[in-house]
């Protein structure tokens, strides 16, 4: 990574804290109540004679419920290192270049971790 320093100011930065903060808490509860309620649908279905309707339904459901808890998941773990970056001193700098992401990527997702042109790059790499 470059050695480039961030340009936003401490109070911007101090308001990132506090919502990336925030975001992790609601999504920690959020991802609990989904494998929560996955559980619970779980061992009601384990007790139960079923219909294959109501089976497909159910997967149908627990497969959108994981897929929200992987998501939730994904963006715990970005959230944890932008207040990391916050921490070392490097928010706002791509993990990949050390080239500042803009402010305004930033206020819009806090967690940004790579500007957008980096992400789309990836995006194109994975598909070839």
């Amino acid at each position: 990574m470059n050695a480039k320093m961030s340009t936003l100011d401490n109070a911007f930065i101090q308001k990132q804290r506090h919502l990336l903060t925030h975001l992790r808490e609601q999504l920690l509860r959020t991802t609990q109540a989904g494998v929560t309620e996955e559980t619970e649908l779980h061992s009601q279905s384990l007790g139960e004679a079923h219909e294959s309707e109501d089976d497909a339904q159910k997967l149908a459901m627990l497969e959108v419920d994981g897929a929200a808890v992987r998501r939730n998941m994904q963006r715990l773990t970005q959230i944890e290192r932008a207040l990391q970056k916050i921490a070392d001193g490097t928010y706002g700098l791509s993990d990949t270049s050390g080239e500042p992401i803009p402010r305004e990527r930033l206020e819009a997702m806090p967690e940004a971790i790579h500007t957008v042109s980096e992400l789309s790059e990836a995006q194109i790499a994975d598909h070839r």
